[in-house]
């Protein structure tokens, strides 16, 4: 297929898909004359990649080429290009070491040795939680640590739901790609849902009586119904 179609079959702008091969996010197709190429369903699943790591994931143009760069990488392993790619999702936070930090990363391991996962020392998830549980600290916040065992369970849960789903698929192509995805996509789920449970279970508090107005959760509720 010419760009034009391939355009129209990926929904993505022909420019755009221009701006992409320069960066190096897609590869060239088969070149066919001097300003001719002609392109695959390949291509399609790529921008299709390049589409959800941009535009729902949020990454940067560099971050993308990252993720997709271990996606692809040859030689691997399935697991290991997952595994690879969705370590280059997480976003290193800057860290402040301070006593605060010390002693969440020591809560953080806690955690870990306490649920008895396997996780290697090198996954950033371990310094992004540990930045967040240092914070609560700064803030004064440690009655929130209560909840770390259960959003643990919760995320057990959801994880093995996700990768019963993704063992269906036979594809090693596929199977990476939708690790990926559904990495960028599950958290915007995830925390989307979270947010309705958190208006729907503050709405059926028994004792609340303030008057609601509209719909459930008046203004919109947050952790504590708040905002109506």
């Amino acid at each position: 297929m010419r760009i034009a179609e391939l355009s129209r079959r990926a929904d993505v702008s022909v420019p755009t898909i221009k701006f992409y091969l320069r960066e190096g996010l897609l590869f060239p197709g088969e070149r066919t004359s001097y300003n001719q190429a002609q392109y695959t369903e390949e291509h399609v699943r790529r921008l299709k990649v390049i589409r959800a790591l941009i535009e729902v994931g949020g990454l940067s143009v560099a971050a993308t080429r990252d993720v997709l760069e271990k996606m692809y990488a040859p030689g691997m392993s399935v697991i290991d290009s997952a595994g690879k790619a969705q370590f280059a999702l997480t976003t290193p936070r800057p860290v402040i070491e301070d006593e605060s930090w010390e002693r969440a990363l020591k809560e953080t391991d806690a955690l870990l040795d306490r649920l008895g996962w396997q996780v290697r020392a090198s996954n950033p998830a371990r310094q992004a939680l540990a930045s967040a549980v240092a914070t609560l600290f700064r803030l004064g916040q440690t009655s929130q640590l209560k909840l770390l065992d259960e959003y643990a369970a919760a995320a057990r849960r959801v994880a093995e739901a996700e990768l019963a789903l993704l063992a269906t698929e036979t594809d090693p192509d596929a199977l990476v790609e939708s690790a990926v995805i559904w990495t960028v996509l599950g958290d915007v789920v995830f925390s989307s849902l979270r947010r309705f449970a958190h208006e729907d279970v503050a709405y059926r508090s028994p004792g609340d009586d303030e008057e609601r107005s509209g719909e459930p959760g008046g203004q919109g509720g947050g952790p504590t119904g708040s905002g109506r």
